[in-house]
């Protein structure tokens, strides 16, 4: 089969098109033949040595990638048959190795396509959704009623983040350019914030949780927006290190969180999906020998929603 293979940690350079044998499948998995493959913030990370990159050291070929969406080629589980359409995190914060024209999956990380939704959105809907679906409800515990204050609400997590959210009951505070206004007030948001004109801990107070995806200096002007007992989820592993201390000192609770591949949770997004509660924004479609021009993409930190790549 054809995979994207990563020859040495670095530059897109390194992203390389090449034949690889076909994996096959243990109990309880699933072999997918790929169609859309969802490109995000680790994949660059761990492209360049960064990120997951440790878990590759030893691994050969390197295949990275986790979010897939295709057709069940094979299965060894009795959750799916052949001719199913499915998606997916796979594997995370493992080797997930959708790279490729297949993929051996665990079935119980998996979930059925939505019938109206295609591949590149389904797979848009995977790492990102997820994160953003665990980190307000096996996290932070959000509750209807709440202010929530999510910073890049119209990139890959926090577009997913705003629409969760809206679907939970809470008052919404987005930050993002002045440019992406509309389109986050138009995923659900109540209130957009412009983090170049504005000062965010000056014009927002009372927020009862804080999904901070930037880290840094981000954490300590989000704490001054919330409440005595409020709760900070903050994503950006090496950039958030201090934030539960942080937290602490200021009266609040503070949590780092790392996403986990889960079907139970895929089903979730399934359905929000499939009923149009959730609409995953896919901005930029790139073929696959295109790999290394996603990879570009994201690192350009401006993508309205997701980047996908086509098999």
């Amino acid at each position: 089969m054809k995979a994207i293979i990563l020859k040495e940690f670095g530059g897109v350079d390194q992203l390389q098109l090449a034949e690889v044998p076909t994996p096959g499948i243990k109990e309880g998995e699933v072999l997918i033949e790929v169609k859309a493959i969802s490109i995000n913030p680790v994949d660059v990370k761990t492209r360049q040595g960064k990120g997951r990159a440790g878990l590759f050291k030893e691994v050969d070929p390197k295949i990275l990638g986790w979010d897939v969406s295709g057709i069940v080629k094979e299965s060894r589980s009795p959750q799916f048959e052949e001719g199913d359409e499915v998606f997916g995190m796979v594997n995370f914060p493992g080797v997930g190795a959708v790279y490729a024209q297949y993929v051996a999956a665990p079935a119980d990380q998996l979930a059925m396509k939505p019938a109206g939704v295609g591949h590149p959105e389904a797979a848009a809907g995977c790492l990102a959704a997820l994160t953003a679906w665990q980190a307000f409800a096996d996290y932070g515990k959000l509750k209807s009623g709440q202010r929530v204050l999510i910073h890049a609400a119209a990139g890959g997590v926090g577009h997913f983040a705003v629409q969760i959210a809206k679907y939970i009951g809470a008052y919404v505070i987005g930050t993002a350019s002045a440019e992406n206004r509309e389109f986050v007030l138009g995923l659900g948001a109540d209130q957009h914030i412009d983090y170049r004109s504005e000062d965010v801990s000056a014009v927002v107070r009372g927020v009862d949780f804080v999904l901070d995806t930037i880290g840094g200096e981000n954490i300590d002007q989000s704490l001054k927006t919330m409440k005595k007992g409020g709760t900070i989820v903050s994503i950006p592993t090496g950039a958030n290190e201090k934030v539960a201390e942080k937290a602490a000192a200021a009266g609040m609770k503070g949590l780092t969180m790392s996403v986990q591949s889960s079907g139970e949770d895929m089903e979730h997004i399934a359905q929000m999906l499939g009923d149009g509660t959730l609409k995953a924004v896919v901005s930029n479609v790139f073929p696959f020998e295109k790999m290394g021009e996603a990879h570009l993409q994201v690192e350009t930190h401006k993508t309205r929603g997701k980047t996908v790549v086509t098999v």
